[in-house]
Parts: structure tokens; sequence; C-alpha cells
């Protein structure tokens, strides 16, 4: 059976998009759909002893942020890349780094290497009153 080069441009155009709107997905950037999930409001991230030990804690990178312990300090830093809102790894080394397009930061958020030209914003930090940290977003 042949097809006509009508319904083979249709089918072409299709297969095209899908695979453009698939590669959108699996840069590492938020989907519109999560951005409210990522970007919504306070984050119940549980009570502070789970955080005691100096390190990235990467639990809620996917909910917009990572908490980081430093010198008995206790940071929210963003999980979102400011160059291109994509969501940013943690590194073993204690910084992160942006899987789109290269950017790195420091343990503090600090940029480290572009293109980011602007540090990973720091949260707010809260106690609720059940003794649970809460991240403002």
């Amino acid at each position: 059976m042949s097809q006509s080069r009508r319904e083979f441009v249709a089918v072409s155009l299709t297969v095209a998009v899908g695979a453009a709107m698939g590669g959108c997905q699996s840069d590492g950037a938020v989907p519109e759909a999560a951005k409210g999930k990522v970007l919504g409001g306070p984050v119940d991230a549980g009570p502070a002893s789970d955080y005691a030990a100096d390190g990235v804690y990467a639990a809620h990178r996917e909910q917009g942020f990572f908490l980081v312990r430093t010198g008995g300090e206790l940071l929210a830093i963003s999980s979102i890349c400011t160059h291109r809102n994509c969501i940013v790894e943690a590194e073993k080394e204690g910084g992160f780094a942006c899987p789109c397009h290269g950017a790195n930061f420091d343990a503090l958020g600090h940029v480290t290497q572009g293109p980011a030209l602007k540090n990973l914003p720091r949260l707010t930090i809260t106690r609720a009153a059940n003794g649970h940290l809460r991240i403002e977003k």
C-alpha cells in the first residue's frame, strides 16, 4: 500500500515534533507542568536533626532546593540554575553542576563557571510549631 505525499509529510511532522518535545523534557529544565511543584509555597523539610552532619542534602532537589550544613550553619539553596532554570545536581565535592549548559557552583551556591552569571539564591528557613524546618520558596 503506497502512502500519499500528504500522509508522509503529516507523519514526518508528528515524529519530528514528538522527538523535539521529548528532547526538551530530558535536558534537566523545569517543565511547565512541574514549575508549580518546584516553585510553590513552603515545604516541610522535617526536623533539623535530619541535617546534623556537614554536607549537601539533596532530598528536596526536585522541590526546588538543597539543604547545606557547613560549619554549624544550615542553608537552603535553590536547585534551579540561574542561567536557564534547569535543575542542578549535587556534586560529590560539595558543589553543584547544571546538566543543561555546564554552569558550576560551589557548595554555597556561588558561580564558579558560567554560563550562569548569578549565584543560586538562598531560601528562608523557619521552624514550624512542630519543630520541623519550613523552607519558604
